[in-house]
């Protein structure tokens, strides 16, 4: 029996993007390539990392807890000769972890999805290497660590992203745009908005704003369900709490304005999405890219400053949604758009024209 290739898939759970983004691919690849070849993932930071970076996967959600000390140390690593100085101080730190990895991780295919790993991986790989494939999994303005001159492939999910990956060295030709890869739950067509919402027992004869803090239910999920419950509007709420088990009951405890239901981690998430009528969210490029996909628009309340202050530009220039931080001013818009049902099919037909449903499966078949 002849060996499966190997295709090494390298992460970290910073962040759900870069998990999210790697699964999507291999799932696409089973569907594309059924037998052909053996994945496998590798959270490189928690398995391999020396302390404390080993410790960065657990320590994320309170990092981005403090947007300034996030946005500064953002703003001073990034740029072309400052991350290029910054992997090579690293890298004696570093250099037993890298080198261990791609000795016991040996593979045909080196994927990464994450901008820590580029440079030490492909610095331990050497000049006798396997091919290596960045997949950037920010959507306009990521961090110049993604961009390594190095690597055989840099896939880009928008026009932005290349021509900043080029600003940061990249030849052209090192390039392709492909969108951002989501699961295929989230690149189905259509279904039938009043049955989805008869299976999700939502009400079928008012306006429905699904509001999300991404998996781990950050930002202020809890003001912003108040304020949009309390604003007079006609409408249904539900409110996805993701793992935050104390926000989850802190809204269960509520007595509610308007029809709300409140749920932890959700993996009907695309049934959602195509039920709903507008969605609240932090402007995460995963959960914009699957509302796209569901032609839902979006109003965001929150970003990560650095690689999401792109993405609030992207979906405001591509009539995708509207940027209105503050739990008030956040209310303010859900009324707004409820009250304009022309302008949120408006922005309905942006999100089918700028989604890239076949993303994973551009990756998949490179």
């Amino acid at each position: 029996m002849i060996d499966q290739p190997r295709i090494l898939f390298l992460f970290s759970d910073t962040g759900g993007g870069h998990r999210s983004a790697t699964e999507a691919i291999i799932e696409a690849v089973e569907h594309g390539f059924p037998g052909r070849f053996h994945a496998e993932m590798i959270d490189v930071l928690a398995d391999y990392a020396p302390r404390p970076l080993n410790r960065l996967p657990q320590a994320y959600p309170q990092m981005v807890r403090s947007p300034r000390a996030w946005s500064w140390g953002f703003h001073a690593l990034d740029g072309h000769r400052r991350a290029r100085a910054l992997t090579a101080a690293a890298w004696p730190y570093v250099r037993g972890a890298a080198r261990r990895l791609v000795l016991e991780r040996q593979a045909d295919l080196v994927v990464c999805t994450h901008p820590l790993l580029n440079a030490p991986v492909l610095r331990a790989l050497g000049p006798r290497r396997p091919p290596f494939i960045t997949v950037v999994t920010d959507l306009v303005t990521a961090h110049a660590l993604w961009y390594h001159h190095r690597a055989d492939l840099c896939l880009v999910p928008t026009e932005a992203a290349r021509d900043r990956a080029i600003a940061f060295g990249m030849l052209p030709e090192q390039i392709r745009v492909v969108g951002l890869p989501v699961s295929r739950r989230f690149c189905q067509p259509p279904g039938d908005p009043a049955r989805l919402r008869a299976d999700l027992g939502w009400p079928s004869d008012l306006p429905m704003v699904l509001l999300v803090g991404g998996g781990e239910g950050m930002g202020p999920i809890f003001k912003i369900a108040r304020a949009i419950a309390a604003c007079g509007q006609r409408c249904g709420l539900a409110v996805v709490a993701g793992r935050n088990a104390r926000l989850r009951s802190r809204l269960e405890d509520q007595m509610w304005e308007v029809p709300t239901f409140v749920y932890g981690f959700e993996r009907r998430m695309p049934q959602m999405m195509q039920a709903a009528d507008l969605l609240v969210t932090k402007a995460g490029p995963s959960t914009i890219a699957e509302a796209m996909n569901a032609s839902l628009p979006m109003i965001l309340f929150g970003r990560l400053p650095g690689q999401e202050d792109g993405n609030v530009q992207f979906v405001v220039e591509n009539g995708l949604g509207v940027w209105s931080p503050g739990v008030q001013t956040t209310a303010a818009a859900v009324v707004d758009w409820l009250s304009h049902p022309e302008e949120r099919k408006r922005a309905a037909a942006a999100c089918r024209r700028t989604a890239r449903p076949d993303a994973a499966d551009a990756v998949a078949s490179v």
